[in-house]
């Protein structure tokens, strides 16, 4: 198995970070994107952020499914 790159690994922990922040779980991760219209698995999104991979459009749909207005990225 290919090993996550730094960028990867960057971007699964500001996701995992600002979830625990927001003090949601990946259930309600779920149920929030499926009312934007995005319907993932548990089991799939805990999958995606184990492994660093998503796209940043996935990641920015669970911005906004989780209420993320502002974001700081250093």
């Amino acid at each position: 198995m290919a090993e996550k790159t730094d960028w990867e690994a960057r971007a699964a922990n500001l996701l995992k970070a600002e979830l625990k922040r927001k003090g949601v779980t990946y259930a309600q991760l779920v149920d929030r994107l499926a009312e934007i219209g995005i319907y993932e698995k548990e089991p799939n999104i805990r999958n995606k952020l184990s492994r660093g991979k998503f796209t940043a459009a996935f990641m920015l749909a669970c911005f906004e499914a989780i209420g993320t207005v502002d974001l700081r990225v250093v």
